[in-house]
């Protein structure tokens, strides 16, 4: 049953990274979707101001999603050229103009009372929040493993493939405590802890070494840069 739940995630990221890949708009729409939720903590949007934003652009990647899954069910029913056909798919990229037409419309009215805010001052407190650095973190750490795994073509989203995502996340969260305790006993547990769950990737052979080592590099690194930058 587990390894079923996990065949079923793998289908749904695989899905998502597909659209990703083949569209652009769906690039564009979540480059932008995740520049919005950073510009919306500088700002200093409240915690359902930020809920109510991250539900707008969720549902404009949703649309798209779909979108792309009716152009390709109607090319299976209709290979060839039909009126009917380019009605149904009109309508699926009128839902999406539709969708992105709101969230601006939205997004604006979230944004409209915190124009005026200070660019330093906004900054300095994404600095000095530990829970957002981490945030920031995770999400940089992810999404590079994710391109990482899209531009390899092996393994899936959860598991094998280039790099360890496993790893990546184990030694980000290392770095994080390294930079937020001066215990040295947690220091080295946390690392013997990322350590055990790079090995057991290893050990199982879910991933070879070099994608493990990866893993472990690239979520140190980005992790060390994202804390340096909001030193």
């Amino acid at each position: 049953m587990p390894r079923r739940l996990i065949e079923s995630f793998n289908y749904a990221i695989e899905g998502f990274i597909y659209v990703l890949k083949t569209q652009r708009n769906m690039r564009i729409h979540f480059l932008i979707g995740v520049l919005i939720i950073l510009l919306g903590i500088i700002v200093e949007l409240s915690r359902v101001e930020l809920v109510c934003l991250g539900g707008i652009i969720t549902f404009v990647l949703f649309a798209e999603m779909v979108n792309t899954a009716v152009e390709h069910l109607t090319d299976l029913v209709k290979s060839e050229q039909h009126p009917a056909a380019r009605i149904v798919k009109d309508i699926s990229a009128g839902a999406v103009l539709l969708s992105a037409v709101a969230a601006a419309i939205f997004g604006y009215m979230l944004f409209s009372g915190h124009f005026a805010f200070s660019l330093t001052r906004g900054v300095t407190r994404l600095k000095e929040s530990p829970m957002y650095t981490a945030i920031i973190s995770f999400i940089v750490v992810l999404a590079l493993v994710i391109i990482g795994k899209a531009l390899s073509h092996k393994g899936t989203p959860l598991r094998g493939g280039m790099p360890s995502g496993h790893s990546a996340v184990a030694f980000s969260i290392w770095t994080l405590i390294c930079f937020s305790t001066p215990s040295h006993f947690i220091i080295i547990l946390s690392f013997l802890l990322s350590f055990l769950i790079a090995l057991s990737r290893l050990n199982e052979g879910i991933h070879t070494l070099i994608e493990v080592t990866a893993g472990g590099l690239l979520g140190f690194s980005v992790t060390l840069v994202v804390l340096q930058f909001f030193k």
